[in-house]
C-alpha cells in the first residue's frame, strides 16, 4: 500500500478537512452509507465507476479517520457492514450544503468543466 513520505500540512480546518475528504469517492461513500447503503456491494452499486479496491482503501480511510465503523458479522459467507459514526453523522448537513450549492450551480460548473477538457469557450448544454 502506498505510504506518504511528505507530512501533510494540517495548519488550518481547510487542511485537515481536505487530509480526511481527499479521495474521490469519499464524500459519495459517507451519503450513501447515511442513506442506508450499508454493504460494500451496495456501495459497488451506488458508484459502478469506482473499482471495489479503491472503495474499499476509501473506506479504510474513513474508518481509519472516524467517520466509519465496520462491523463483521460471524456468518458464512461473512456479512460486512458500515455505518457512521456519530463524528461521521457531523459531516453530512456539510455534504449537504455543498451538494445544494452544486445543484444550484450545476449548469455553469458543468460549462466550465467541459470548457477545461475541449479547450473551447463555446459550449452549449
Amino acid at each position: 500500500m502506498y505510504e506518504r513520505k511528505i507530512i501533510p500540512n494540517l495548519n488550518c480546518g481547510l487542511d485537515l478537512i481536505g487530509e480526511v475528504l481527499y479521495g474521490k469517492w469519499k464524500i459519495r461513500l459517507l451519503w450513501f452509507i447515511n442513506e442506508g447503503h450499508k454493504r460494500p456491494s451496495e456501495l459497488q452499486r451506488k458508484i459502478p465507476d469506482a473499482s471495489r479496491r479503491v472503495l474499499n482503501i476509501q473506506l479504510k480511510e474513513l474508518e481509519d479517520h472516524e467517520l466509519v465503523v465496520k462491523k463483521i458479522y460471524p456468518v458464512v459467507p461473512p456479512k460486512v457492514e458500515y455505518s457512521l459514526t456519530e463524528f461521521g453523522e457531523s459531516l453530512i448537513p456539510v455534504i449537504g450544503t455543498l451538494g445544494r450549492w452544486g445543484d444550484e450551480n450545476q449548469d455553469r460548473l458543468r460549462n466550465l468543466i467541459r470548457k477545461k477538457f475541449s479547450g473551447t469557450t463555446d459550449i452549449e448544454d
